[in-house]
């Protein structure tokens, strides 16, 4: 009965502003996992609450990486619609070596800078675990604009930290939305690298 009544007040704490970030933020997911351009703008409206959100929920890393969410949402937007061979729609492809040593350097470098800074000099809560899902997602997102499958395995990985630390900073209805977007992340990986199974065997027909 007692976690009943804790669940309810829960809900009844929820803002408007999380509950509209929540929504379009799952069908934002849901989108891309299709894969649809529609992603995109689903995306700007999502991210576009979560600054508010994390302001007010004092996780200042997540804050900014949803200001570099909404330029890259535009980006990915543009590159979905005409990224490909001669300005067409962009197809999926593989992220290489090089590219994944590179994102992966900048994530263990902006992991340590951005946390060091966030744990001495501003009031900002879980310092380096916020600045470390930061990094990765900043990856994943930047991935995902650029249509690499390897995103939702990115993404997947991070998916798990975000439950731990928003249901630790009682925002459930956005821990939820992360287990929401676990499932999405399996089913997004199986769509996508059907459709570059389908595109590998165009070339070869």
């Amino acid at each position: 009965m007692e976690i009943w009544q804790s669940i309810v007040e829960a809900l009844q704490a929820m803002s408007p502003v999380e509950v509209l970030g929540v929504l379009f933020g799952i069908l934002g997911v849901w989108l891309a996992a299709k894969p649809s351009v529609w992603t995109w703008p689903a995306s700007l409206v999502s991210v576009g609450m979560y600054v508010l959100v994390f302001y007010d929920a004092r996780l200042y890393a997540d804050m900014g990486l949803n200001v570099f969410y909404f330029f890259t949402s535009l980006y990915g937007w543009y590159l979905w619609l005409y990224g490909g061979k001669n300005h067409s729609e962009r197809k999926v492809g593989h992220t290489t070596i090089k590219e994944f040593s590179v994102l992966a350097l900048f994530g263990a470098l902006f992991t340590l800078g951005l946390g060091y800074f966030l744990d001495n000099y501003t009031n900002a809560d879980l310092s380096y675990t916020d600045s470390a899902t930061t990094a990765v997602s900043l990856i994943g997102y930047w991935m995902m604009a650029k249509k690499q499958l390897e995103n939702w395995i990115v993404w997947l990985v991070v998916d798990v930290v975000y439950v731990g630390v928003y249901t630790y900073k009682e925002l459930y209805l956005t821990s939820f939305l992360y287990i929401v977007f676990l499932a999405l992340c399996v089913q997004g990986y199986r769509n996508w690298n059907k459709e570059l199974v389908q595109q590998q065997q165009k070339v070869v027909a």
